[in-house]
């Protein structure tokens, strides 16, 4: 799960080709919906798009593929504010659409959830 630190990134996520499972995660502290996620399928038969505010984080399945997926962002993008953790933390317990999900080496090495917002 990604996510920008201050300011943060707002993000509006289409699908155009394909279909996703995507995941948003609140990382706002202060949030009465603090650490739980939102998921919604995305794809280009349903032409549906979410927007991520900033102070959340955010991942995406791809449930049938190839796709591709398009992002229009509040700010540019800037590595040094770039963090994330473990898709698959059990405190944050997303329900993903698959038990064999094929992740990068970057996100098996994520930190989790408690070590991202301590």
């Amino acid at each position: 799960m990604h996510f920008q630190t201050f300011p943060g990134q707002g993000k509006l996520v289409r699908c155009t080709k394909g279909k996703i499972w995507d995941v948003a995660v609140d990382m706002r502290k202060s949030s009465k919906t603090f650490g739980r996620w939102e998921a919604f399928e995305l794809s280009e038969e349903n032409n549906r798009m979410v927007y991520i505010p900033p102070g959340f984080a955010h991942g995406f399945l791809v449930l049938e593929g190839p796709a591709d997926v398009h992002y229009r962002c509040t700010k540019v993008y800037d590595p040094k504010t770039e963090s994330g953790f473990r898709f698959d933390d059990s405190e944050i317990a997303i329900k993903w659409p698959t038990s064999n999900p094929i992740v990068s080496d970057r996100d098996k090495a994520a930190l989790s959830f408690k070590e991202v917002v301590c």
